[in-house]
């Protein structure tokens, strides 16, 4: 079973996408790996700098297995207040 990436304001851009599959079972370091290789430079310098959260709650360890099926939200630092 995979994962869902859901993709928000600049990663949205960079990823040209909203969201996206991806295989479960892997950390959240291996999946930004996975998505640096199928998007290229520009998504990875967002996702250097992006938060994460896992089935709506911020993931603090990045090598914990992501369980099938969870939504992954990409969420790049946000302007304004």
């Amino acid at each position: 079973m995979d994962v869902t990436v859901r993709y928000f304001a600049g990663a949205r851009a960079a990823a040209g996408r909203t969201e996206e599959t991806a295989s479960a079972g892997r950390s959240l370091d291996e999946l930004v790996g996975e998505l640096t290789q199928r998007h290229g430079p520009r998504l990875a310098a967002v996702l250097q700098v992006a938060s994460f959260l896992v089935d709506g709650v911020t993931c603090h360890d990045r090598r914990t297995p992501l369980p099938a099926g969870s939504t992954i939200d990409v969420l790049p630092p946000f302007a304004g207040g």
